[in-house]
Protein backbone atom coordinates (compact mmCIF):
# COMPACT_ATOMS: atom_id res chain seq x y z
CA UNK A 1 0.00 0.00 0.00
CA UNK A 2 1.43 3.33 -1.10
CA UNK A 3 0.25 6.65 0.35
CA UNK A 4 0.75 9.86 -1.62
CA UNK A 5 0.04 13.58 -1.39
CA UNK A 6 -1.14 15.13 -4.65
CA UNK A 7 -2.86 18.00 -6.36
CA UNK A 8 -5.08 17.90 -9.41
CA UNK A 9 -4.39 19.99 -12.48
CA UNK A 10 -6.66 22.76 -11.27
CA UNK A 11 -4.17 23.22 -8.39
CA UNK A 12 -6.69 22.74 -5.60
CA UNK A 13 -5.60 21.99 -2.07
CA UNK A 14 -3.30 19.01 -1.53
CA UNK A 15 -5.15 15.70 -1.25
CA UNK A 16 -4.17 12.35 0.20
CA UNK A 17 -4.34 9.24 -1.92
CA UNK A 18 -3.50 5.59 -2.27
CA UNK A 19 -2.62 3.77 -5.48
CA UNK A 20 -4.74 0.99 -6.90
CA UNK A 21 -2.79 -2.22 -7.45
CA UNK A 22 -1.86 -1.19 -11.00
CA UNK A 23 -0.55 2.19 -9.71
CA UNK A 24 -2.12 3.87 -12.73
CA UNK A 25 -5.14 4.92 -10.68
CA UNK A 26 -5.11 7.04 -7.52
CA UNK A 27 -7.94 6.94 -4.97
CA UNK A 28 -8.71 10.04 -2.90
CA UNK A 29 -8.71 8.31 0.48
CA UNK A 30 -10.91 10.95 2.11
CA UNK A 31 -13.77 9.88 -0.19
CA UNK A 32 -13.76 6.22 0.87
CA UNK A 33 -15.63 6.65 4.16
CA UNK A 34 -12.89 6.01 6.69
CA UNK A 35 -13.20 6.72 10.42
CA UNK A 36 -12.49 10.45 9.95
CA UNK A 37 -11.25 13.11 7.53
CA UNK A 38 -7.46 13.34 7.39
CA UNK A 39 -6.13 16.86 6.84
CA UNK A 40 -2.57 15.92 5.87
CA UNK A 41 -0.17 12.99 6.04
CA UNK A 42 0.94 13.75 9.59
CA UNK A 43 -2.71 13.72 10.67
CA UNK A 44 -3.21 10.39 8.92
CA UNK A 45 -0.10 8.80 10.43
CA UNK A 46 -1.14 9.85 13.92
CA UNK A 47 -4.84 9.01 13.75
CA UNK A 48 -5.49 6.26 11.20
CA UNK A 49 -7.10 3.17 12.74
CA UNK A 50 -6.30 -0.49 11.99
CA UNK A 51 -9.84 -0.87 10.61
CA UNK A 52 -9.09 1.98 8.17
CA UNK A 53 -6.06 0.08 6.91
CA UNK A 54 -8.23 -2.99 6.38
CA UNK A 55 -10.77 -0.93 4.41
CA UNK A 56 -8.02 0.56 2.26
CA UNK A 57 -6.54 -2.85 1.47
CA UNK A 58 -9.97 -4.08 0.39
CA UNK A 59 -10.67 -1.03 -1.78
CA UNK A 60 -7.28 -1.23 -3.47
CA UNK A 61 -7.86 -4.86 -4.42
CA UNK A 62 -11.36 -4.33 -5.91
CA UNK A 63 -11.56 -4.55 -9.67
CA UNK A 64 -14.53 -2.23 -10.13
CA UNK A 65 -14.54 1.30 -8.77
CA UNK A 66 -17.05 2.18 -6.05
CA UNK A 67 -18.49 5.53 -4.98
CA UNK A 68 -15.24 7.31 -4.35
CA UNK A 69 -13.06 9.73 -6.31
CA UNK A 70 -10.31 8.36 -8.50
CA UNK A 71 -7.77 9.96 -10.81
CA UNK A 72 -5.46 8.65 -13.47
CA UNK A 73 -1.84 9.31 -12.56
CA UNK A 74 -1.51 11.63 -15.56
CA UNK A 75 -4.17 13.89 -14.01
CA UNK A 76 -2.28 14.57 -10.79
CA UNK A 77 0.94 16.18 -9.56
CA UNK A 78 2.74 14.44 -6.74
CA UNK A 79 4.00 16.41 -3.76
CA UNK A 80 6.25 15.43 -0.90
CA UNK A 81 4.24 12.89 1.12
CA UNK A 82 5.15 14.89 4.23
CA UNK A 83 5.67 18.53 3.23
CA UNK A 84 6.71 19.63 6.73
CA UNK A 85 8.06 17.26 9.34
CA UNK A 86 6.76 17.48 12.91
CA UNK A 87 10.35 17.70 14.21
CA UNK A 88 13.74 17.98 12.58
CA UNK A 89 14.65 14.79 10.72
CA UNK A 90 16.65 12.37 12.87
CA UNK A 91 19.63 11.34 10.76
CA UNK A 92 22.03 8.43 11.07
CA UNK A 93 25.54 9.14 9.80
CA UNK A 94 28.21 6.73 8.63
CA UNK A 95 25.91 3.70 8.51
CA UNK A 96 27.48 2.01 5.46
CA UNK A 97 31.12 0.92 5.80
CA UNK A 98 32.29 2.16 2.38
CA UNK A 99 30.71 5.57 2.98
CA UNK A 100 32.89 5.94 6.07
CA UNK A 101 35.96 5.67 3.83
CA UNK A 102 34.78 8.40 1.45
CA UNK A 103 33.75 10.62 4.36
CA UNK A 104 37.25 10.38 5.79
CA UNK A 105 38.59 11.28 2.36
CA UNK A 106 36.28 14.31 2.12
CA UNK A 107 36.73 15.63 5.64
CA UNK A 108 39.65 14.15 7.57
CA UNK A 109 41.83 11.18 6.64
CA UNK A 110 42.69 10.78 10.33
CA UNK A 111 39.05 10.60 11.42
CA UNK A 112 38.51 7.70 13.79
CA UNK A 113 35.73 5.26 13.07
CA UNK A 114 33.07 5.95 15.73
CA UNK A 115 32.38 3.20 18.25
CA UNK A 116 28.72 4.17 18.52
CA UNK A 117 26.01 5.21 16.07
CA UNK A 118 26.36 8.76 14.78
CA UNK A 119 23.12 10.76 15.14
CA UNK A 120 22.44 14.32 14.03
CA UNK A 121 19.40 16.41 13.11
CA UNK A 122 18.39 18.10 9.87
CA UNK A 123 15.99 21.04 9.58
CA UNK A 124 13.30 20.26 7.02
CA UNK A 125 10.82 23.11 6.98
CA UNK A 126 10.69 23.10 3.16
CA UNK A 127 10.52 19.47 2.06
CA UNK A 128 10.72 19.11 -1.72
CA UNK A 129 8.67 16.52 -3.57
CA UNK A 130 9.12 14.60 -6.82
CA UNK A 131 9.82 16.83 -9.81
CA UNK A 132 10.41 19.98 -7.79
CA UNK A 133 13.47 22.12 -8.40
CA UNK A 134 15.95 22.54 -5.55
CA UNK A 135 17.87 25.76 -4.96
CA UNK A 136 21.63 25.15 -4.69
CA UNK A 137 22.28 28.30 -2.59
CA UNK A 138 25.47 28.67 -4.63
CA UNK A 139 26.28 32.02 -2.98
CA UNK A 140 26.81 30.06 0.26
CA UNK A 141 27.91 26.71 -1.03
CA UNK A 142 29.79 25.43 -4.07
CA UNK A 143 29.88 21.82 -2.90
CA UNK A 144 26.28 20.60 -3.00
CA UNK A 145 26.09 16.83 -2.61
CA UNK A 146 23.41 14.14 -2.83
CA UNK A 147 22.70 11.21 -0.46
CA UNK A 148 19.98 8.66 -1.16
CA UNK A 149 18.57 7.28 2.10
CA UNK A 150 15.81 5.02 3.33
CA UNK A 151 13.60 7.07 5.65
CA UNK A 152 11.54 5.38 8.36
CA UNK A 153 8.26 7.03 9.39
CA UNK A 154 7.27 6.40 13.01
CA UNK A 155 3.61 5.44 13.42
CA UNK A 156 2.96 5.55 17.15
CA UNK A 157 4.39 7.10 20.30
CA UNK A 158 7.04 5.12 22.12
CA UNK A 159 9.99 5.31 24.45
CA UNK A 160 12.55 2.69 25.49
CA UNK A 161 11.49 0.48 22.58
CA UNK A 162 13.16 -2.91 22.34
CA UNK A 163 14.61 -4.17 19.05
CA UNK A 164 12.01 -6.92 19.05
CA UNK A 165 9.18 -4.37 19.30
CA UNK A 166 10.59 -1.85 16.80
CA UNK A 167 8.59 -3.03 13.79
CA UNK A 168 5.33 -2.27 15.65
CA UNK A 169 6.26 1.43 15.78
CA UNK A 170 6.86 1.84 12.03
CA UNK A 171 4.12 3.39 9.91
CA UNK A 172 6.05 3.09 6.68
CA UNK A 173 9.04 4.01 4.57
CA UNK A 174 9.97 6.56 1.93
CA UNK A 175 12.96 7.80 -0.06
CA UNK A 176 14.87 10.81 1.28
CA UNK A 177 17.61 12.75 -0.46
CA UNK A 178 19.79 14.16 2.33
CA UNK A 179 21.25 17.01 0.29
CA UNK A 180 24.36 18.47 1.89
CA UNK A 181 26.50 21.59 1.62
CA UNK A 182 29.90 19.98 2.17
CA UNK A 183 31.78 23.27 2.62
CA UNK A 184 29.43 24.45 5.38
CA UNK A 185 29.40 20.98 6.87
CA UNK A 186 33.19 21.01 7.13
CA UNK A 187 33.57 24.63 8.23
CA UNK A 188 31.07 24.43 11.07
CA UNK A 189 32.24 20.98 12.30
CA UNK A 190 28.73 20.06 13.45
CA UNK A 191 26.68 18.98 10.44
CA UNK A 192 23.40 20.77 11.20
CA UNK A 193 23.97 23.92 9.12
CA UNK A 194 25.42 22.10 6.13
CA UNK A 195 22.42 19.76 6.03
CA UNK A 196 19.64 22.27 6.69
CA UNK A 197 19.57 24.92 3.96
CA UNK A 198 16.07 25.54 2.65
CA UNK A 199 15.05 22.81 0.23
CA UNK A 200 17.91 20.48 1.17
CA UNK A 201 15.46 17.69 2.04
CA UNK A 202 13.68 15.93 -0.79
CA UNK A 203 11.19 13.16 -0.04
CA UNK A 204 8.88 10.81 -1.93
CA UNK A 205 7.35 9.79 -4.20
CA UNK A 206 5.20 7.90 -1.69
CA UNK A 207 5.13 6.33 1.75
CA UNK A 208 5.02 2.54 1.53
CA UNK A 209 3.06 1.11 4.45
CA UNK A 210 5.11 -1.11 6.74
CA UNK A 211 2.87 -4.12 6.05
CA UNK A 212 3.80 -3.98 2.36
CA UNK A 213 7.54 -4.53 2.82
CA UNK A 214 9.34 -7.56 4.21
CA UNK A 215 11.19 -7.25 7.50
CA UNK A 216 14.12 -7.18 8.13
CA UNK A 217 14.67 -4.91 5.15
CA UNK A 218 16.70 -5.96 2.11
CA UNK A 219 16.03 -3.24 -0.45
CA UNK A 220 18.14 -2.12 -3.39
CA UNK A 221 19.09 1.54 -3.00
CA UNK A 222 20.52 3.69 -5.82
CA UNK A 223 21.15 7.23 -7.00
CA UNK A 224 21.91 8.72 -10.41
CA UNK A 225 23.12 12.13 -11.52
CA UNK A 226 22.22 13.05 -15.10
CA UNK A 227 21.40 9.36 -15.72
CA UNK A 228 24.82 8.21 -14.47
CA UNK A 229 24.64 5.60 -11.71
CA UNK A 230 26.48 6.93 -8.66
CA UNK A 231 25.24 4.92 -5.64
CA UNK A 232 24.26 1.26 -5.83
CA UNK A 233 23.83 -0.83 -2.67
CA UNK A 234 21.25 -2.61 -0.50
CA UNK A 235 19.83 -1.73 2.90
CA UNK A 236 21.02 -5.10 4.24
CA UNK A 237 24.50 -3.56 4.32
CA UNK A 238 23.55 -0.94 6.92
CA UNK A 239 25.85 -1.31 9.90
CA UNK A 240 22.95 -0.57 12.26
CA UNK A 241 19.64 -1.93 11.03
CA UNK A 242 16.27 -0.26 11.43
CA UNK A 243 15.31 -2.18 14.58
CA UNK A 244 18.58 -1.25 16.26
CA UNK A 245 18.25 2.43 15.27
CA UNK A 246 14.68 2.73 16.55
CA UNK A 247 15.51 0.96 19.79
CA UNK A 248 18.68 2.92 20.42
CA UNK A 249 17.34 6.39 19.65
CA UNK A 250 14.21 5.75 21.74
CA UNK A 251 16.11 4.96 24.92
CA UNK A 252 15.21 7.90 27.12
CA UNK A 253 13.75 9.87 24.18
CA UNK A 254 10.12 9.68 23.08
CA UNK A 255 9.41 9.08 19.41
CA UNK A 256 6.13 10.45 18.08
CA UNK A 257 3.90 9.61 15.12
CA UNK A 258 5.28 11.38 12.07
CA UNK A 259 8.90 11.43 13.23
CA UNK A 260 11.23 10.77 10.31
CA UNK A 261 14.47 8.81 10.71
CA UNK A 262 16.94 8.89 7.79
CA UNK A 263 19.02 5.73 8.04
CA UNK A 264 22.23 6.74 6.26
CA UNK A 265 23.61 6.65 2.73
CA UNK A 266 25.84 4.16 0.90
CA UNK A 267 29.07 5.05 -0.90
CA UNK A 268 29.12 6.95 -4.18
CA UNK A 269 28.38 10.49 -3.06
CA UNK A 270 30.01 13.38 -4.90
CA UNK A 271 32.72 14.08 -2.33
CA UNK A 272 33.98 10.50 -2.68
CA UNK A 273 35.29 11.02 -6.22
CA UNK A 274 38.72 12.35 -7.22
CA UNK A 275 38.21 15.15 -7.99
CA UNK A 276 34.86 15.56 -6.18
CA UNK A 277 31.77 15.58 -8.39
CA UNK A 278 29.41 17.99 -6.70
CA UNK A 279 26.03 19.07 -8.02
CA UNK A 280 25.59 22.19 -10.12
CA UNK A 281 22.68 24.12 -11.56
CA UNK A 282 20.96 22.12 -14.29
CA UNK A 283 21.85 18.70 -12.87
CA UNK A 284 19.15 16.11 -12.33
CA UNK A 285 19.33 13.78 -9.32
CA UNK A 286 17.39 10.52 -9.13
CA UNK A 287 17.07 8.51 -5.91
CA UNK A 288 15.56 5.05 -6.10
CA UNK A 289 14.71 2.38 -3.53
CA UNK A 290 13.16 -0.97 -4.37
CA UNK A 291 9.32 -0.99 -4.09
CA UNK A 292 9.26 2.77 -3.43
CA UNK A 293 9.70 4.23 -6.89
CA UNK A 294 11.84 7.13 -8.05
CA UNK A 295 12.48 10.53 -6.48
CA UNK A 296 13.72 12.94 -9.15
CA UNK A 297 14.72 16.57 -8.71
CA UNK A 298 16.52 19.20 -10.77
CA UNK A 299 19.07 21.58 -9.24
CA UNK A 300 18.76 25.28 -9.94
Amino acid sequence: MKFIAFTTKDKENTRLGVYKNSESIVIDLNTIGLSRFFHDMNDLIKNIKPKDIDVLKEVISLVEEKEYETYHVEEITLGAPIDRTIHDVICVGLNYAEHIDETKKGFDENMEIPLHTVYFSKRANQVKGPGEEIESHSHLNESMDYEVELAVIIGKEGINISKEEAKEYIFGYTILNDLSARGLQKNHVQWFRGKSLDGFTSMGPCIVHGSSVGFPLELDIKSRVNDELRQNSNTKFMMKDVSTIISEISQGMTLLPGDVIATGTPSGVGMGFTPPRFLKAGDTVECEIQHMGLLKNKIK
